[in-house]
């Protein structure tokens, strides 16, 4: 077996360690979710922890780690006599991304469960993980349902099956703790909510703390036994340490005046609901014991506050996660109680606090907006644009705003999402089919009918149905999937004039929002001046589009054709890397061609391009003016796509677009 990265021998990241630990002292906590960018010891960290975490008694033979001195009653492997068990290390289990459902939580054997009624389970991963670790590295790209059943089974301690009426019920109670880089896609806010504790990182920008960081992983790769037993004192003295807090746990005491401090810090961060004030709560406790005291210091509730109200407080989607230290200070001042110290802003139980908050983003500098400085925009007196109008400064987005679904027509088979009618495992019922590998979902009806006309040649004799493995038969679902969105955002002199570009990007950025809801992937390619660039390939960050988005420049002529041979090489590229997720391209313009030669005829054949793969597209009308050419709509006919104006994308003007969207897809 491998040997792990000693835990204190983890370089800086405080706030990550203390989180860790807190949890393995107090786990009602509810866990840690750990955000940063890749190569910051994330992972490291979290499978370190395992090696401090105490040993367990458990009942032998028990696959459900029933501790012995109180098993689980409603035990599969149930009931438990009093006698054997046995001591092992507490396990820490890693949950895949793509791991399925029945991995995670188990399977029932549907077969004899329907012939024999016997409950023949097979434990998943919940059932390992009972009394230890379990980690999800990549916990944003999981799909949604899996996490929804995680966190469940986290907040009530048990795991439950349900398969066709037979139902089976195990403890899983466990220190959950998932990983991500921002970077590749975030949370719902619901599932960010379930996490009991979010702590940011990132890579230190000191060259001394950067050297010992490069020192010791050399060390320990040259021999990992050996840089391990080097730490095992300092190991050691931790793991005691987490052993007194948690015996200390129960007397510690929380007065009546750090509870108002956390309700008034809760409301003054408007946190939804009352989970913040009960992780709060269950933190400061873990805080005061972690310090081997009985009672719970202002200093305690800031540190709380820290770890448990960034990823909660009220926020845009686009907003980083962050909590203003300054107007905690002074909520936890004002409703400061007599039987707590004043709270000390670098106090905390393994030296400065920090924490998990982050100042506020400044806001990005605003282009001057002025009009002006670009050449006059094709329309205003029925001439074409002059070539080489001047790039701007970018300017800010307007207010977003709800548009509704533009969705891809058929029936796809991609990521689970929000967004396109697709074959998924959850979802209403369509129909049936024999199943390909292991039954999932069973369709009771279906398999009831398979089974009925050979009940007297397999000689029937009681009430129970006599079933077979040919029997059986799948339930074939409809759901909805996510899909890639890719934005082509025309970025000319044309779009520059008459400040047109504010309400576009306030376009966009209002279907960056729709995408983020309905858990897409997005990418960006813009087009001006001389040719077309990938402005963000496609990822899940739809927070990077938005950034990219609000500081795209202005200017030059309109290569529209290189723009969509640019988009069309993405889509290429991006089928071989993801196959089963459908694109959507949404192509920002007002239709203008112009540089080098006959510029509109290689738009037009480049359009054409997308027609004939069959790629389902939106062209949002950016044109203006008294006088339009109508050009964007020309283009999209080309594309076989639908055209719709900007006052059009509102949510309130677009019914119909959907159904139009599908008709010309047809």
């Amino acid at each position: 077996m491998t040997t792990p990265f000693p835990f204190t021998a983890v370089v800086g990241q405080d706030d990550l360690r203390l989180a860790l630990l807190l949890n393995a002292v107090s786990p009602a906590v509810g866990g840690v979710l750990v955000r940063g960018e890749k190569g910051t010891a994330k992972s490291t960290a979290v499978r370190a922890l395992s090696a401090l975490m105490p040993t367990l008694d458990v009942v032998s033979g028990c696959r459900f780690s029933c501790d012995p001195g109180s098993p689980d009653p409603g035990c599969p492997d149930g009931p438990h006599e009093p006698g054997a068990f046995e001591t092992r290390p507490a396990r820490m289990v890693e949950l895949p991304v793509g791991a399925s459902e029945d991995r995670l939580v188990g399977a029932l054997d549907i077969e004899r469960a329907l012939s024999e009624g016997v409950k023949a389970f097979e434990p998943g991963l919940l059932a390992d993980a009972h009394r230890g670790i379990l980690y999800v590295d990549e916990v944003n790209l999981l799909h949604d349902h899996l996490v929804d059943l995680l966190l469940d089974a986290a907040a009530m301690g048990a795991s439950y099956v349900e398969r066709e009426g037979v139902s089976v019920r195990h403890a899983a109670r466990f220190l959950l703790v998932g990983t991500m880089n921002p970077e590749e896609g975030e949370l719902r806010p619901q599932l960010l909510d379930r996490f009991g504790l979010t702590v940011e990182v990132a890579a230190s920008r000191e060259p001394d703390q950067r050297v010992e960081v490069v020192r010791r992983r050399l060390a320990y790769d040259d021999d990992p036994g050996g840089f391990a037993a080097r730490w095992a004192e300092e190991e050691a003295a931790v793991r005691a340490r987490i052993i007194a807090a948690r015996e200390l746990l129960p007397s510690v005491r929380l007065g009546d005046g750090a509870l108002r401090q956390i309700a008034a810090t809760c409301a003054a961060f408007e946190v939804d609901g009352m989970r913040a004030d009960i992780v709060m709560a269950r933190t400061a406790t873990a805080l005061a014991a972690w310090a081997g005291r009985t009672d719970v210091l202002a200093e305690d509730v800031r540190q709380a506050a820290l770890l448990a109200l960034p990823h909660r407080r009220r926020r845009n989607p686009f907003d980083a996660p962050g909590l203003d230290e300054d107007k905690l200070d002074e909520t936890l001042e004002e409703f400061g109680g007599s039987d707590d110290d004043d709270p000390d802003p670098d106090a905390g139980p393994d030296g400065p606090g920090g924490g998990g908050g982050q100042p506020e983003p400044d806001d990005a500098p605003q282009g001057d907006g002025d009009a002006g400085a670009a050449r006059p925009e094709a329309g205003e007196d029925g001439q074409p644009q002059p070539s080489g109008a001047g790039e701007q400064s970018a300017v800010r987005a307007s207010e977003p705003f709800r548009t509704k679904v533009l969705s891809v027509p058929g029936l796809g088979e991609g990521a689970a999402g929000r967004r396109s009618r697709a074959r998924t495992e959850h979802g209403r019922t369509t129909g049936a089919r024999r199943p390909r590998g292991a039954l999932t979902k069973l369709h009771l009806a279906a398999t009831v009918q398979a089974a009925a006309p050979h009940q007297r040649a397999r000689g029937r004799s009681g009430p129970g149905l006599v079933v077979r493995r040919d029997d059986l038969r799948q339930a074939t679902r409809e759901g909805r999937e996510g899909n890639l969105v890719l934005f082509v955002v025309d970025a000319s002199g044309s779009m520059a004039a008459r400040q047109r570009m504010s309400a576009v990007k306030g376009a966009v950025l209002s279907l960056l929002l729709d995408a983020y809801q309905r858990r897409d992937k997005v990418g960006l390619v813009t087009f001006r001046g001389s040719g077309a660039d990938v402005a963000l390939p496609p990822t899940s960050s739809v927070d990077a589009a938005a950034a990219r988005l609000e500081t795209l420049p202005t200017g030059g002529r309109t290569p529209l054709a290189a723009g969509l041979l640019r988009a069309h090489d993405v889509l290429r590229v991006e089928r071989l890397r993801d196959p089963a997720r459908r694109p959507l391209v949404v192509l920002v313009t007002d239709g203008r061609a112009t540089g080098g030669p006959e510029p509109v005829a290689l738009a037009g054949r480049a359009a054409r391009l997308f027609a004939a793969d069959g790629v389902a597209s939106v062209v949002v009308d950016c044109e203006s003016g008294p006088v339009r050419l109508g050009l964007a709509g020309q283009l999209a006919g080309e594309l076989g796509a639908t055209a719709v104006t900007l006052d059009e994308l509102r949510a309130d003007s677009i019914a119909g677009l959907v159904k139009d969207v599908q008709r010309r897809a047809a």
